[in-house]
């Protein structure tokens, strides 16, 4: 076993003021950079995620359009008949509100259809992302 003497810790030197200060600047720009960086890859985040909810909803009211389509005789509905057609959910079960608890998705009966998601798990994405689908019916 190594003695240490008094000495050789009188010797041992830590870091000066200067460095100190030198690696608390270097830090503080790369949190400067680094945190506004980490902001935008989430909202992007949100707007790809309000994007899936629309498809979503995009495709529940295709399958409400082909399931219209096919018990009319081949008859394509307007968009004001797909928007009632695809939300009678005691009848076709096609609830296009119900996308899931972390959006807040906004579908109004106009032509073409609007599809508005304004939140996801419950932050605000801004702008908010809409969506249009056109009934095969409409001019």
């Amino acid at each position: 076993m190594k003695k240490v003497s008094n000495n050789n810790l009188r010797n041992e030197r830590g870091f000066t003021l200067i460095e100190v200060i030198a690696v608390l600047i270097i830090l503080g720009i790369l949190a400067a950079v680094a945190i506004p960086r980490y902001l935008n890859v989430i909202e992007q985040a949100r707007i790809m995620t309000a994007q899936g909810a629309i498809a979503e909803i995009k495709g529940r009211l295709s399958s409400a359009q082909a399931k219209y389509i096919m018990a009319n005789r081949g008859t394509a509905p307007n968009s004001t008949t797909l928007y009632t057609y695809a939300v009678d959910t005691n009848q076709y079960g096609t609830n296009l509100a119900v996308v899931g608890s972390d959006f807040n998705v906004v579908v109004a009966s106009n032509t073409p259809i609007t599809i508005t998601v304004d939140r996801v798990q419950n932050q605000p994405v801004t702008p908010s992302v809409v969506g249009n689908f056109a009934g095969a019916g409409d001019p």
